[in-house]
């Protein structure tokens, strides 16, 4: 089983809008529904590998009832969610069809209570009891102390499960100090964490600071890695135009499903640069197009560099 941690879990909404105008009303075309934060995305996308996977995290309140409602109709994961008081949160992404461009306005989540942190910590180590890698994923919801990451990376090395870390801000510098195997930051999270904008020696950077390895999101570009093996850099064959959201969510779960099967660094890349790309493509965060992913996995352009 891979374990998925979403903190934050939310409720994704997406507006379809045929353009989208600042001080102007809109006429919806399509709207769509879903359990979502980067965690419960990650897993979605794992599920349709063919991996068992289980999400945990936080949900309550109605948002959440409708959000466990909706996930236990997705097939391959299991729901390990533990209860809040407070009210899941709302995602609001808008789409523009006549750029393809999308707006995210995101809610902050729920304030968890010292209980619920301490309720929640015991159930993710049971999990890890049985997990083969954890994906620790998204934002803290108000009230959780801001190395919260950084325990529950301790908690899976002392397990011996691998770990990987996909936050921001300083989640993430106080979560890279506890030596997770991987970290996966966009290039903005990167800069904040080092304060170069160069992205080779900005990975290198967040390595030294703790992370195993580091895997960072260039965007269109693709993926630039550093590792103890050396540094790769892999991108697709060309720009795909459509909707950008959730593509880093698949390249963890890319990332993710290689390390547990084992498979090499240029194979981790390729599978997850594909998966991003082909996302794009799929209407919604949590989703691929299948085509397009079988299409790029045989024509990613992975390149070495030097061991570091």
């Amino acid at each position: 089983m891979i374990l998925t941690v979403t903190l934050n879990t939310a409720l994704d909404v997406t507006y379809h809008v045929p353009r989208l105008l600042p001080h102007a009303s809109h006429r919806v075309r399509d709207v769509r529904e879903r359990p979502g934060g980067k965690g419960v995305n990650v897993a979605r996308v794992l599920a349709a590998l063919g991996h068992g996977v289980t999400v945990t995290g936080f949900a309550g309140g109605p948002h959440g009832e409708v959000l466990r409602t909706s996930l236990a109709e997705a097939p391959g994961v299991a729901d390990a969610l533990v209860p809040c008081a407070g009210n899941t949160r709302r995602t609001v992404a808008v789409v523009d069809a006549s750029t393809g461009d999308t707006t995210q306005f995101n809610e902050p989540g729920p304030a968890i209570s010292s209980v619920e942190w301490t309720r929640f910590q015991a159930r993710y180590q049971e999990l890890l009891g049985t997990a083969r890698a954890v994906a620790l994923c998204g934002s803290l919801p108000p009230g959780l102390p801001v190395g919260a990451y950084a325990v529950l990376v301790r908690a899976a090395r002392a397990a011996g499960v691998p770990v990987l870390l996909d936050t921001g801000g300083e989640a993430l510098r106080r979560g890279v100090a506890a030596r997770p195997d991987l970290i996966k930051p966009n290039a903005v999270e990167l800069a904040e964490l080092t304060g170069s904008r160069e992205p080779l020696p900005a990975t290198l950077a967040a390595r030294r600071r703790g992370a195993h390895a580091v895997v960072a999101s260039l965007g269109p570009a693709g993926l630039l890695a550093a590792t103890p093996e050396g540094t790769w850099q892999a991108a697709p064959p060309r720009a795909l135009s459509g909707n950008p959201t959730g593509a880093g969510d698949s390249a963890v779960a890319g990332l993710l499903s290689a390390l547990a099967e084992g498979l090499d660094w240029p194979e981790r890349l390729t599978r997850a640069v594909a998966l991003s790309a082909a996302t794009v493509q799929a209407p919604a965060a949590g989703e691929f197009d299948p085509r397009t992913y079988e299409e790029l996995r045989g024509s990613v352009k992975v390149t070495s560099g030097q061991p570091d």
